[in-house]
């Protein structure tokens, strides 16, 4: 650990996104930003409890909205990170808003992160296609259509020098399974965000301890 970590008298820590940042269904220290904070605290850091920015049905534009009226100031949190897109591609909005609004979230969150891109992370768009929720409701093309908004969250990530922690591939045999699923047999449970966690877990600590 760095002494610029163990230095400081706690690390901010902002979650922006929609229903798989909040935990829908799921009580709020199964959600996957509060785990992933007790398990950098476990290592030794001191995270605060993270400040949420999400809601369920958010799409990129309406993540934008909220972030506006917060009037947060540049370098205000040590770590911010962003999982947003999945209700841009559900209620079939334009992919290209979305390119547009998601760039300029990313951009926004560099801002905001006191270590500008090295302590800013995105998590990928996860694959509900093989829900029962997805099933029941004969949702088609999904896995496909994620695959388009995933490459190009990748390309931003990159092209800014952001890590990107991809989640399509790993999360979508777990929709298949019930324990992995909250009661709407849709949003991940506290088993399956456990999962997403173990995943990246030692390369977010690798970024905290780079402050």
């Amino acid at each position: 650990m760095s002494t610029n970590a163990t230095s400081q008298d706690s690390i901010s820590y902002l979650a922006l996104g929609d229903s798989y940042t909040i935990g829908e269904q799921v009580v709020e220290n199964q959600s996957w930003p509060f785990q992933l904070t007790s398990y950098l605290n476990d290592e030794g850091f001191k995270v605060k409890s993270p400040e949420i920015i999400a809601v369920t049905g958010w799409r990129t534009d309406e993540l934008q909205d909220s972030i506006a009226v917060q009037n947060y100031k540049d370098d205000q949190f040590d770590l911010v990170s962003l999982l947003i897109g999945v209700n841009n591609q559900y209620q079939k909005k334009p992919f290209k808003q979305f390119k547009v609004e998601f760039e300029e979230l990313l951009k926004n969150a560099i801002i905001i992160c006191s270590h500008q891109a090295k302590g800013v992370f995105v998590v990928g768009i996860p694959d509900y296609s093989l829900s029962k929720y997805a099933r029941d409701e004969k949702l088609k093309g999904v896995t496909s259509k994620l695959k388009r908004y995933n490459r190009y969250i990748k390309k931003m990530c990159q092209r800014h020098g952001v890590a990107f922690y991809p989640l399509q591939q790993l999360s979508r045999p777990l929709h298949r399974k019930t324990e992995m699923l909250a009661e709407d047999f849709l949003h991940p449970s506290g088993k399956q965000y456990r999962v997403w966690v173990d995943s990246f877990k030692d390369q977010v600590k690798n970024q905290v301890e780079s402050f």
